[in-house]
């Protein structure tokens, strides 16, 4: 593990994203939390287990740069569609389309997003920093 302080998790999240060997060993009762650290293999870890990337069911966002890995997982928005709406300006309207499906009640990010949370945070960093580099410097 990397020493990142991670954020807690609910057990429904690895539940629903660890493979079913990895699975079979889950302590339920144990308090999980989401290491976001990029160079950490470890994606969730209590005091006495850890699950890496290669327990989980599908990539992690923030473990995995390829441009196919979702950033909203409800949605299947993934990093290339993100910077791609960044790129054309229309990084606003798929905001509004996310929170839109979020205030339907529609999202289910404790079950598809391996932060067990809202993915607007990283949706609006990925459009940041595509705006950032599309932008011609001064």
């Amino acid at each position: 593990m990397s020493g990142t302080r991670g954020r807690a998790v609910k057990t429904v999240t690895l539940k629903a994203l660890l493979t079913p060997g990895a699975l079979a060993h889950l302590d339920a009762g144990a308090a999980f939390q989401f290491c976001a650290d990029p160079a950490c293999e470890v994606v969730y870890f209590s005091a006495q287990q850890t699950y890496a990337t290669t327990d989980l069911k599908g990539p992690v966002f923030q473990k995995a740069p390829e441009s196919v890995v979702p950033v909203c997982y409800c949605f299947g928005h993934t990093r290339a569609e993100v910077r791609h709406a960044a790129e054309t300006g229309s990084g606003e309207t798929l905001l509004e389309t996310i929170t839109g499906h979020i205030q339907a009640g529609r999202c289910g990010c404790e079950v598809n997003n391996p932060q067990g949370s809202c993915c607007l945070g990283n949706v609006r960093a990925v459009l940041r920093s595509a705006s950032h580099l599309a932008s011609p410097a001064p």
